[in-house]
C-alpha cells in the first residue's frame, strides 16, 4: 500500500548538523557503510546505493525487529497505523 512505499535518497551529510528524532537506524545498519565514495562519483553508482538502501529499509520495515520481550517494535507498529485527526 501507500503507507508502507519507501522512498530513499542519499546525500553527503555532516554529522554535527544532524538533529535528533524519535526515529532511529537499527543497530545492525551501519548508515556509513550503505553507500561508498565511489557510488555517489556517478549516477548510476547513486541509482544502484538507492536501491540497496530501499530495500534494506523495506526489509526492516515489513518485518520489525522484536523488542526485548520478543513482541515486534512499538516504533515501527505506530507508523503502520492510520492517523486520527
Amino acid at each position: 500500500t501507500k503507507r508502507q512505499r519507501v522512498k530513499p535518497f542519499v546525500k553527503y551529510v555532516n554529522y554535527s548538523h544532524i538533529m535528533p528524532t524519535r526515529y532511529q537506524v537499527p543497530a545492525e545498519v551501519q548508515p556509513a557503510t550503505l553507500v561508498t565514495d565511489q557510488q555517489m562519483d556517478s549516477p548510476d553508482g547513486r541509482i544502484e546505493a538507492k536501491k540497496y538502501v530501499k530495500k534494506l529499509l523495506q526489509e526492516k520495515f515489513l518485518t520489525p525487529p522484536p523488542d526485548k520481550s520478543g513482541k515486534p517494535s512499538k516504533d515501527v507498529i505506530y507508523l503502520r497505523k492510520k492517523l486520527r485527526f
